[in-house]
């Protein structure tokens, strides 16, 4: 067999679909006039990303509530053709409203600029912006067959029989699903409804396709099937995807850019790697899955080291964010994955920690050990479950494999 294909491949492929007869053509010519309050500097920027990165989305300074409840505060977003970005963060964060509002289903209280290819859709209807959702419980018609349900958008925007026939079809065969044409929905298991969901918005040819928590009502496995689908369908269409989810697994295996959102605003936002190795914030390491968090006072920075003291130790970790804000006495954090301690039988030297081993918990493929330090309680990985904590009474770990950023009044230590 031959190897898979890098799914983050070609993320500038244009889309090898054409529009159908009946499919909304966006203009492509920004409005004429210039936003209001808005530098020349800033709006060079636009242009350069537009040009350079060939930009789909453009969304600045978005703000919606619900009631006395910001859902959205200040949110700015850029997102380019081909690209895979995904909306991530708890419940209550924002993402599905912001989805909500890309898709015309919420018009937002205020926005300064929301424009696809170029074209103002603040106010335009869901069904004139060439945009599609896939929703995490299908809502698909029961009524209708398989090819009935991929053709439906087709059919509302009056494309021949023939021509949606073709599309559906293409659809279909995208999803592995080509000989369930004809079937009923009652007749296909959770993945196959969760596929023909998606190639009715693919059938479409949207300019971005949406996806509102897709995989959440699927088991494991077939969630983790999906998730490969998925990658392999965008590399394959050179389509535009956003994705809301809460699931960090999700968005680091599908995503080329995630952004994090938190109580209606932009947390972070970076390539996979950045976000899961570089957390900038207290919160962005607790939801990236850190298990290990601990807060302290900075006592100076040496050769791009950070030294914090915890209590009447002090660790050494590299530092992240404004340097500015980085000034002796300043509260920080510091963030150290459990996989990246290990136990020590030294008793002194850097980022050594002593401590009692606690109760060693079997997960498979490692063995999680939680450890109470003198800089608070840890949690220790070890891919090798035989071993365990044997006598060891201490913990180390290297600098270069703790993050030290400035703790925000707003995070919970």
């Amino acid at each position: 067999m031959a190897p898979a294909a890098d799914p983050r491949a070609d993320r500038r492929q244009r889309s090898p679909f054409r529009p159908h007869a009946g499919q909304p053509r966006l203009a492509r010519d920004a409005p004429a006039g210039g936003p209001s309050q808005r530098s020349e500097g800033r709006l060079a920027i636009e242009k350069t990303l537009s040009a350079e990165n060939d930009l789909v989305l453009n969304i600045a300074h978005a703000f919606h509530s619900y009631g006395a409840t910001a859902a959205l505060r200040d949110v700015s977003l850029q997102v380019s053709r081909g690209e895979f970005l995904t909306l991530l963060g708890p419940s209550g964060s924002g993402k599905s409203t912001l989805l909500r509002v890309i898709a015309g289903l919420e018009n937002p209280d205020s926005v300064e600029r929301m424009e696809l290819h170029g074209r103002d859709i603040t106010r335009l209807p869901p069904n004139l912006r060439n945009v599609s959702t896939v929703f995490q419980h299908y809502a698909l018609f029961p009524h209708m067959s398989v090819g009935e349900n991929v053709e439906y958008g087709l059919r509302i925007r009056k494309v021949p029989p023939d021509e949606r026939r073709a599309a559906a079809e293409e659809a279909l065969k995208l999803v592995r699903l080509s000989s369930k044409y004809d079937r009923r929905i009652h007749q296909l298991s959770g993945g196959e409804r969760q596929r023909v969901a998606l190639a009715r918005s693919l059938a479409t040819k949207p300019d971005v396709l949406l996806l509102d928590e897709p995989l959440g009502a699927l088991d494991e496995r077939l969630r983790l099937d999906m998730q490969v689908e998925l990658i392999e369908i965008r590399r394959k269409t050179g389509g535009t995807f956003i994705l809301v989810t809460h699931s960090q697994e999700e968005a680091i295996t599908m995503s080329d850019r995630i952004v994090l959102m938190r109580a209606g605003a932009i947390e972070q936002e970076a390539d996979p790697k950045t976000l899961f190795e570089t957390p900038r914030t207290a919160f962005a390491a607790r939801f990236m899955g850190v298990e290990n968090v601990v807060t302290g006072t900075l006592a100076g920075i040496d050769a791009g080291v950070a030294a914090v003291r915890v209590g009447d130790h002090v660790i050494r970790g590299r530092p992240i964010g404004d340097p500015a804000a980085m000034a002796p006495g300043a509260p920080v954090f510091a963030a150290i994955r459990a996989e990246r301690l290990r136990f020590d039988d030294a008793t002194a030297g850097a980022n050594v920690v002593g401590g009692t081993p606690g109760t060693a918990i079997y997960k498979g493929k490692y063995l999680d050990t939680s450890f109470a330090s003198a800089i608070g309680p840890l949690v220790v990985r070890q891919w090798d479950t035989e071993r365990g904590a044997g006598s060891d009474s201490h913990v180390s770990f290297r600098p270069e494999d703790c993050v030290v950023g400035v703790l925000r009044q707003d995070d919970v230590a």
